[in-house]
């Protein structure tokens, strides 16, 4: 089982969207996959037009009275399942505090279903906090989208230095561009910059509609739109990603 978070200090790069796109890919490649939704936002649960109810709460999973194996419902998908933000997400922080704030909650939960599934992905709220702390520790590597801006460059080098001061985080930073566009010079400059870095994979996914277009259709793009060019760029990036944390 391989689990691959999809995380940025900020909201609004495109964190959610791969995190949905790589999760329907991954399940079309043949892999049975798990996407749990850990944003307050609930967004990747809106892609997937899956809903949970008061029974299904990520509380009740933290107190011990659900078995997280009870949370999961399935998509439409074939070999795609998904855990269902809820309300108490919002609150994640303060249950955590019951557990004397353990960075070892969520591996310990998940390897409940390391023989179920092959890829588990978990779409992360924004920000530094013990939430982050305890998805770091359970993920074999740390997905994070980075826009080409100035502000996003100074967003990369915060998670950066936060990641080198834990005990397991750093060397599992994978980052690749989002909302590219080739036309501005600044997006080619930073772009430029920071593949030097060798944290950047080479694909990107340039700014195009169809990424919009998929809170419209409540779907990922191979679903509604496998042959536009938005697809064809996230399933490059996949392969690619694919390739680097199955090697």
């Amino acid at each position: 089982m391989f689990i691959a978070s999809l995380y940025n200090l900020k909201g609004g790069v495109g964190k959610t969207a791969s995190c949905v796109n790589f999760a329907y890919m991954a399940s079309r490649d043949g892999y049975k996959t798990l996407v749990w939704d850990l944003d307050p936002q609930g967004a990747a649960s809106y892609y997937y037009k899956a809903s949970t109810t008061e029974k299904n709460s990520i509380k009740k999973i933290m107190e011990h009275s659900l078995d997280i194996s009870d949370a999961i419902v399935p998509t439409k998908y074939p070999n795609l399942d998904i855990i269902p933000a809820d309300f108490s997400v919002r609150r994640l922080d303060i249950i955590l505090e019951t557990h004397h704030n353990s960075k070892k909650y969520f591996k310990s939960l998940l390897k409940e279903l390391s023989h179920t599934y092959d890829f588990i992905f978990i779409d992360c709220p924004p920000g530094f906090s013990n939430v982050a702390d305890n998805i770091f520790h359970a993920s074999d590597a740390v997905l994070m989208p980075v826009i080409p801006t100035t502000l996003s460059v100074r967003t990369y080098d915060q998670v950066k230095t936060y990641l080198e001061t834990k005990e397991s985080g750093f060397e599992k930073l994978m980052c690749f561009f989002t909302m590219v566009d080739l036309r501005k010079n600044m997006h080619n400059d930073i772009m430029r910059q920071l593949y030097k870095d060798k944290r950047f994979f080479e694909h990107y996914i340039p700014y195009l509609s169809d990424v919009e277009r998929m809170g419209v259709k409540n779907a990922p793009l191979e679903a509604f739109a496998a042959s536009g060019y938005a697809a064809i760029c996230y399933r490059a990036l996949w392969d690619e990603i694919k390739e680097g944390v199955l090697e």
